[in-house]
């Protein structure tokens, strides 16, 4: 095994932990299948990560990261707001019909969680991992168009039904019968003030 950076081995693990999850299920991501997916060794692992939980705890960081950074640029400075949304969710099904598997994922591991004894604070940490996520987006959107959300948190948990559900749905129903129309009345879910007025200039 070549060296390398402790950060690095940990990063290829952690897409190790991936490619195994979308290709076979969370259950089916063992330590030892993960190693064996990166050409590594046990201890390696055990080096890099203090337990299973931890590695996926970081899959559910890195797969979010990713879908963050894939929308992030959407959000343009003066865009209106629910074109900022809508055109997320398009981002966001574009990467879900690229990948599925990758985006399965995440339903994989919140039930996965909550049926093992030991991996229950996981569930609770990807939900939090999530609601961080898309309320970030949210702030950034409601800065971008100088608006303030009435009810920021909040705002966050309704967009991710609307993010989840479709997903759950054409994965049961693909591939041949998914929809891929984003539904733009997703855009019209949320409460926003009127934009700020400017601010006064010192005398």
């Amino acid at each position: 095994m070549p060296r390398m950076a402790a950060s690095d081995r940990r990063a290829e693990l952690l897409e190790a932990a991936i490619r195994v999850m979308a290709r076979d299920g969370v259950a089916k991501a063992t330590t030892r299948a993960v190693v064996t997916e990166a050409d590594m060794t046990l201890g390696a692992f055990h080096y890099c990560f203090e337990s299973r939980a931890q590695l996926l705890e970081l899959v559910t960081e890195t797969l979010t990261e990713r879908y963050v950074a894939e929308v992030r640029g959407l959000f343009a400075p003066h865009k209106d707001i629910r074109d900022s949304v809508l055109d997320s969710l398009h981002a966001f099904w574009k990467g879900f019909e690229a990948n599925p598997g990758e985006h399965q994922i995440s339903y994989e591991l919140t039930q996965y969680a909550l049926r093992n004894p030991g991996f229950e604070d996981v569930a609770m940490k990807q939900y939090e991992i999530f609601l961080r996520a898309f309320a970030g987006l949210l702030e950034l959107a409601a800065d971008n168009a100088g608006i303030e959300w009435t009810e920021p948190v909040p705002g966050a948990r309704a967009v991710r039904p609307v993010d989840d559900r479709r997903p759950q749905h054409d994965l049961a129903r693909r591939p041949q019968h998914a929809d891929s129309r984003p539904r733009s009345t997703a855009r019209d879910h949320f409460s926003a003030r009127p934009p700020r007025p400017p601010e006064p200039r010192a005398a």
